[in-house]
């Protein structure tokens, strides 16, 4: 703040000076005394900031230096900190499942970046605002899908894949996120061969170890979810080797949902003792460290389910309330369904029959409720161009240029640095399924995990 101060006073005197020097009556001794203390105001407002011009400094007020000397050209506007700030509480929110507060600050951090006029602002200014854009579409859409809102979902992903088709050049490192999320979508509504394409997909276009491994995850799930034996084979294939080395792993994230998975590939194997040590091995680490409820739901679903094969009940009741609190408190339909589907064959070991009748009809609802949902979002627009099973397509830059120009009337510009332009229109969009077990099909989501 002591800074921030000296830079203002520094440049308030040096607005004094300039304006005495523009004045046409000084003597000659006087305007050289001004012109040195100019000098020396430049140079210690240089020494300071980086800058020496008065409407550099006088802007200094409005952002917030992003780097020191040398990177001192770097700057972070003030509304971009704001929008930090609603971000980083979304991340923070969302894993712990509160849902309204991560939905203020989306639409908070949404109008402040369209406040900012991207279609009107440098190229590094939209850069930064368009990676900040997606970063809140990204959280929308895994919120939407947790919560089983899955036109809204759809909605927010056909905004990502826009932006990044109006500027792939900026946006480039982005495209193995929205793969991941195409993944998510499709698996959610029930595409699992749609959805392991784009996990693997996005696995192919990204460097970063920690979500390499998630793709592997995501489509492991997937294929263990489309229920045949050659499937559970690929789902080994991408989940064994991960599993061997898991211990090499940094990210605790990454740790638990392979064991998460490995789990389940071990339940499907009818070895319920050993998926049952392995599972509760991840539980705990997805309790103490991550905090995740989603996670922690999705394990104790599985735990749950786990400890009725094993007809150890009173301990499967009470994983079960357990789970089926957590997945009412994220609005995650499915995974209800598939936990009332496990309590209601609990019911009935147990024989109580009209807690297994009363279970069962209230299961039933939710059910209709869920294929009232899908069927809506299947039946929209970009239903199918989200699940299909190809990659983005970005138009040619030189088509993109000439259908602009087409437009406006104006000369093609051969001289671009950049390949795209800011101010291009481009039309807006509007606005574990399966377990099986040796017994029964199970219900079951994997959303994002994160």
């Amino acid at each position: 703040m002591e800074r921030g101060r000296r830079i203002k006073e520094l440049g308030t005197e040096l607005s004094a000076v300039e304006g005495t020097l523009a004045q046409t009556m000084l003597k000659e001794r006087e305007r050289v005394a001004l012109a040195h203390k100019q000098g020396q105001l430049r140079a210690q407002l240089q020494a300071l900031c980086g800058y020496d011009t008065l409407k550099d400094v006088l802007d200094y007020g409005d952002k917030l230096l992003l780097a020191p000397p040398p990177v001192h050209g770097e700057w972070l506007p003030r509304t971009a900190v704001f929008v930090l700030v609603d971000l980083m509480v979304v991340m923070v929110s969302r894993p712990k499942g509160i849902f309204k507060e991560c939905g203020k600050r989306i639409h908070s951090g949404l109008q402040l970046i369209h406040e900012g006029d991207l279609e009107h602002s440098t190229i590094w200014t939209a850069g930064l605002y368009l990676m900040l854009l997606l970063q809140f579409l990204e959280n929308n859409v895994a919120v939407e899908l947790t919560r089983s809102e899955f036109v809204e979902a759809q909605e927010a992903l056909a905004q990502m894949k826009n932006w990044f088709t109006r500027f792939p050049t900026i946006l480039q490192g982005c495209e193995s996120t929205i793969e991941m999320l195409r993944g998510q979508y499709a698996h959610s509504v029930g595409c699992f061969d749609e959805a392991a394409f784009h996990f693997l997909e996005a696995l192919k276009l990204t460097e970063n170890k920690s979500m390499q491994s998630m793709c592997q995850v995501y489509a492991a799930v997937s294929y263990i979810c489309k229920g045949d034996a050659e499937s559970s084979s690929e789902a080994l294939e991408l989940i064994g080797p991960a599993y061997r080395t898991m211990d090499s792993f940094v990210g605790v994230r990454e740790k638990t949902c392979i064991i998460f998975v490995y789990g389940l590939l071990l339940m499907r194997q009818h070895n319920p003792q050993d998926a049952r040590v392995r599972l509760a091995s991840g539980l705990r680490i997805a309790h103490q460290q991550l905090g995740n409820i989603q996670l922690v739901s999705q394990y104790l679903t599985i735990l749950g389910t786990l400890a009725l094969q094993l007809h150890d009940t009173g301990q499967a009741r009470e994983i079960l309330k357990s789970s089926l609190t957590l997945a009412k408190t994220l609005y995650d339909i499915p995974t209800q369904i598939w936990i009332l589907s496990v309590f209601t064959e609990l019911y009935r070991e147990l024989e109580e029959k009209e807690n297994e009748m009363e279970n069962s009809e209230y299961g039933s609802k939710k059910e209709i409720d869920l294929q009232r949902r899908l069927a809506e979002a299947r039946s929209r627009a970009y239903h199918q161009e989200l699940v299909e099973k190809v990659r983005i397509k970005v138009e040619p830059l030189h088509d993109l240029f000439q259908k602009h120009n087409d437009m406006s009337g104006l000369p093609a510009n051969d001289d671009l640095d950049i390949p795209e332009s800011v101010g291009l229109s481009t039309p807006q969009p509007s606005s574990v399924r399966r377990l099986v077990d040796s017994s029964s099909v199970r219900r079951s989501t994997r959303r994002r995990v994160s």
